[in-house]
């Protein structure tokens, strides 16, 4: 199959989110057609050339030596444009349901379905100059979407989101020129560095690189943007946390450190050590965050922070053992706070509420909404038996083995923040399935329900109205999905481990 067949699951989505944005589709069904079925399509040709398509580069356009648009699929595009092309349909039939009578509707779908082309630009780019194009792109093409509902945090939010990305983007592009100027113009596992300039000022470029696109994966103190942006509807903060967005950012950094500068020019540097530092300091400092959290979206905001510099630490570690903790962690996390964030939303959804004390009692009214969310909380924590235990241990006898106190303050960093993330996830469970007795709290009046005085001046087990009950099927059926996938690559983790180590070791 031609490699340029490669343009047909990028442009796919892109062309699905003018269409409905010119057409205006007059019924939610209608509109849940088009995008779905333009992000299926998307999908199947995306595997198509995953499993049958040429591995050649194919460069559309030179702009001079260095410099050019190229595609290309190699093991890393392979995991993140099939994890992509795996969760976009299943988060559209999500948002069908959650945006069900909420204003601009054809707006949020047609910038929703375009990001998914977007994305896929990233994990198909064959060198830095495509990759960051298609990096800048997925920044503004999510800017509506942040802000989608217009009110002044929404336009905050969406503000916020755009300085700090696109401040990171300038950061990132001083790497972009002067390697694209110093090496190959294809991205080779191991390194693809030339000469021309000082190995010492090669380095100060990476940490420019690794902070500036490091930012859309949230390293601190470049961080705020994150928790800020879950005033975005659910399915939006879901793709922004958990795959779009912030694995753009582990997957730049991933191919600026393997694939262009390589272990051997990083291994023992200044540069290095700076990274390591980094990457544990967020991990430990935003699950602290976190525990203090108290509303459902950006605690699990903060959560995504803290598992973001877990694959970061794993990259930085420049051991092949590192970065197959890195890229399993990016797939598993994705798969588990989706299903977190999807389960949050729906709770929001049927209920419109959104704090962790709210939820007291309602795992007794929506058991399989809490039911999954809880699955994915001891997955997140590093349970045994669940895909979350698999990558974390990975990172974690990578960072010991790699030795020097740089490596061991991110294990011991990992460590405190497993039990904090045990804090900040199960909690929500034991509130919904075993909810305290208020009596008298001062948040009593918000989560209680219509009822007799007396009843009310009662202490209460639940705090929900008997007529409140599971999400619609739309919601449920993806939950469902990505709760099957924690458990299946929790049990059975030889079915993806081996390709992952793959690319680990530059097989793919």
């Amino acid at each position: 199959m031609s490699g340029y067949f490669l343009l047909v699951p990028i442009c796919l989505p892109l062309l699905g989110g003018v269409y409905v944005l010119l057409r205006e589709p007059k019924t939610d069904r209608r509109r849940l057609l088009i995008c779905e079925g333009f992000a299926i399509a998307a999908a199947a040709a995306t595997f198509a050339m995953l499993f049958a398509g040429s591995r050649d580069v194919v460069r559309i356009y030179s702009f001079m030596k260095g410099f050019s648009i190229a595609f290309r699929i190699d093991g890393p595009a392979m995991l993140f444009a099939g994890m992509v092309s795996l969760m976009w349909p299943f988060v559209l039939l999500y948002a069908k349901a959650y945006m069900e009578g909420e204003r601009q509707r054809d707006k949020f779908f047609a910038f929703f379905t375009a990001t998914y082309g977007i994305t896929l630009g990233v994990a198909f780019a064959a060198n830095l100059v495509t990759m960051y194009v298609f990096f800048e792109m997925l920044t503004l093409v999510t800017i509506p979407l942040v802000s989608h509902y217009e009110n002044h945090d929404s336009l905050y939010a969406g503000r916020k989101y755009a300085a700090y990305c696109i401040g990171g983007s300038s950061l990132g592009f001083i790497a972009v020129v002067i390697c694209s100027l110093s090496g190959s113009d294809v991205f080779v596992y191991g390194g693809s560095l030339g000469g021309g300039f000082s190995m010492d000022f090669l380095r100060l470029v990476y940490l420019f690189g690794f902070f500036g696109f490091g930012i859309k994966a949230a390293i601190f103190p470049f961080h705020g943007w994150l928790p800020t942006a879950g005033v975005a509807p659910t399915p939006v903060t879901a793709l922004l946390h958990a795959v779009a967005v912030v694995n753009t950012g582990i997957f730049a950094v991933t191919r600026l450190t393997w694939y262009v500068y390589g272990p051997a020019v990083l291994r023992g540097s200044v540069a290095q050590n700076i990274c390591l530092v980094a990457a544990a300091f967020t991990l430990l400092f935003a699950a602290v965050m976190a525990v203090r959290e108290r509303q459902l979206k950006r605690r699990l905001a903060y959560s995504t922070v803290s598992n973001l510099s877990y694959m970061l630490f794993g990259v930085a570690l420049l051991t092949p053992a590192g970065l197959f903790g890195g890229l399993l962690h990016m797939l598993f996390h994705g798969i588990i706070k989706m299903s977190l964030f999807l389960c949050v939303g729906a709770f929001m959804h049927v209920t419109g509420k959104a704090y962790v004390y709210e939820t007291n009692g309602a795992g007794r009214r929506m058991p399989l909404t809490f039911g999954f969310y809880t699955l994915g909380a001891l997955s997140l924590t590093g349970i045994p038996l669940f895909c979350g235990f698999i990558s974390k241990w990975s990172l974690l006898t990578a960072g010991a083995d790699a030795g020097g106190p740089f490596a061991l303050l991110g294990v011991i960093c990992l460590i405190l923040s497993a039990f904090l993330c045990a804090i900040y996830t199960l909690s929500v469970s034991i509130r919904a399935f075993f909810p305290a007795k208020l009596q008298g709290e001062v948040y009593a009046e918000e989560i209680s329900v219509t009822r007799s005085n007396e009843e009310q001046n009662a202490p209460t087990q639940g705090t929900f109205r008997s007529e409140i009950r599971e999400a619609p099927w739309q919601m449920l059926l993806p939950i469902g999905v990505f709760a099957a996938l924690n458990v299946l690559f929790g049990i059975f983790p030889g079915i993806i481990t081996p390709f992952v180590q793959g690319i680990a070791n530059g097989l793919f």
